[in-house]
């Protein structure tokens, strides 16, 4: 049987769960519990939905890796706790719920991987590169910069959650990249977007080149690195205030496209990431469900489970 893989950008899911499911706690006192309940809801959404045979839940172990920051030091700053630019301002609620995300997916027996000094992206971009060939791939995830991995020869799409959650997806393949940026490709979606820029990411991008601009350049020039040798060589179509704005962003160029790439090469152990038969910590699970108040989402994801597996 073939391989389908689907892989979580698990904080991208459990973010837009803590802000999308209202906390209904029985008591004030209870642990709160609304990013745990939802993103099981979500797995077993997608478990229904698309029936993946294989699934990892990736994780950031570096939400802002060193090797981003020396080259780019905005990247992601505007997240971090002030004063304390290793550690990412995330909501009072949410904190103590990560813990738990992490217990439930170890009793589920669902994968989760990380890599130190890597982001989720970075595993995602490594365990597509590892998988290609043995089937399609479904990436799960609200965050743009995933696009660059669309391959529609090695089955590579993404499921984009920003808008419709989950269970109405945007499906991007190269199809929605053209037709949503006049782009035809992952790597050239990377390639735009540097010359773009994300301001939700700390990416200054070359002033005055925008979304549809950006586009242009790539498709007229094959990549950002042709473009730039063009720049280089005189190229009369570029002149003006765009040669200008070009030029002046030359130190940005150096370096933003290690930062806006991701990793393919993570230190990630091979891993078995087979869909579980079983739980594989039953006496976890049940405390974790009587503890933190998680019985109907934990039953739509067993079931959601068998379903898939059968």
């Amino acid at each position: 049987m073939t391989e389908r893989l689907m892989l979580l950008d698990t904080a991208s899911l459990y973010y837009r769960a803590f802000y999308g499911v209202p906390d209904r706690r029985a008591s004030p006192g209870a642990p709160p519990n609304n990013a745990v309940r939802g993103l099981l809801d979500m797995v077993a959404t997608l478990l229904t939905t698309y029936r993946p045979t294989h699934l990892a839940a990736c994780w950031d172990n570096d939400w802002r890796p060193a090797f981003r920051v020396e080259a780019i030091p905005t990247y992601k700053a505007h997240r971090a706790v002030e004063g304390r630019p290793d550690v990412e301002d995330t909501p009072e609620a949410l904190v103590p719920q990560v813990p738990v995300i992490v217990e439930v997916l170890a009793a589920l027996g669902l994968p989760r991987l990380g890599a130190d000094g890597y982001e989720a992206d970075d595993v995602i971009g490594t365990l597509v590169h590892r998988h290609r060939g043995r089937g399609p791939v479904d990436v799960v995830t609200g965050d743009r910069d995933l696009f660059q991995l669309v391959d529609d020869e090695a089955s590579v799409r993404v499921l984009y959650t920003a808008r419709g959650g989950v269970r109405d997806p945007d499906i991007v393949t190269q199809s929605f990249l053209r037709n949503k940026y006049d782009i035809d490709t992952g790597p050239a979606y990377a390639d735009m977007a540097t010359l773009r820029g994300d301001t939700s990411d700390g990416l200054p991008g070359v002033a005055g080149i925008g979304e549809k601009t950006a586009a242009a350049l790539i498709n007229r020039y094959g990549g950002l690195a042709a473009l730039r040798a063009a720049l280089a060589e005189g190229d009369p179509h570029l002149k003006g205030a765009r040669r200008a704005r070009l030029e002046e962003a030359s130190d940005y160029l150096d370096v933003a496209p290690k930062v806006v790439a991701v990793a393919t090469d993570c230190p990630i152990e091979e891993t078995d990431l087979s869909l579980p038969e079983a739980v594989a910590h039953p006496d976890l699970l049940l405390d974790l469900v009587d503890s933190h108040d998680l019985r109907s989402p934990v039953n739509r994801v067993l079931a959601a489970l068998q379903v898939a597996i059968d």
